[in-house]
């Protein structure tokens, strides 16, 4: 028997048991005689970081581990799709806005990685014959710096936005005054993950280990932008 289990937020919200949730499926699975468990969290994940997001991210990890000590991780950059609520968003905001706020200096490090391309990399480690306890990262074919993301996206919709760099703590006191709306278009802990690089190690198991050959997002985009 094996299994695949993803903990984490709606990305609005943070959920209080991120660390609970795993450690009881974790268990669970390992009473029910489950030979092999892949828990997804994040690229950042840090018990130890002053993020509350990011550190129940890891603290999600270690909850896993402590129940089911061979339980596969996996840790994707920030995932897209083409009717997504990441990529659907930002073209909508360069659309609507000639001058685009951007977080901070715009050179956060990310690796925007296709979600079937992380959905094939569960299978073949479901697959494997290997058991022992192991981390994967799963980042795209690219790492850009924040604005070069945005001028790609823009680019591909034929957009020339103005950019301009936003201080964080602007970003910060924005999000806590639009958390007191039911349906926040920006909170805190948006904001805390966009401090933090997304992108792959070069000293960790990836993509490239499982014989994948991830999809850029320019070839993503056009399949997007046909839906938008």
């Amino acid at each position: 028997m094996q299994s695949a289990f993803t903990s984490s937020t709606d990305g609005r919200r943070f959920i209080p048991s991120t660390s609970s949730l795993p450690n009881g499926v974790a268990a669970q699975a390992q009473r029910a005689g489950v030979k092999r468990l892949i828990h997804v969290s994040g690229i950042g994940a840090d018990s130890r970081s002053q993020s509350l997001y990011i550190r129940k991210r890891g603290e999600g990890e270690l909850a896993v581990r402590e129940a089911f000590a061979d339980a596969i991780l996996i840790r994707p950059a920030v995932m897209f799709a083409p009717d997504d609520a990441f990529l659907t968003t930002i073209l909508k905001l360069l659309e609507r806005l000639p001058i685009y706020p951007m977080f901070g200096n715009g050179q956060m490090r990310l690796q925007p990685v296709y979600v079937e391309d992380v959905g094939q990399a569960i299978a073949k480690l479901l697959q494997r014959a290997q058991t022992r306890p192991i981390m994967f990262e799963c980042g795209g074919p690219r790492v850009y710096s924040y604005e070069e993301f945005l001028r790609t996206v823009a680019s591909a919709a034929g957009i020339k936005p103005i950019l301009i760099p936003v201080p964080f703590t602007a970003w910060h006191a924005l999000g806590w005054i639009a958390e007191m709306l039911p349906s926040p278009p920006i909170t805190r802990n948006q904001v805390e993950l966009m401090q933090v690089d997304s992108a792959s190690s070069s000293d960790t198991p990836g993509m490239g280990e499982l014989g994948i050959s991830p999809h850029s997002i320019e070839e993503i985009l056009q399949d997007a932008l046909r839906k938008h």
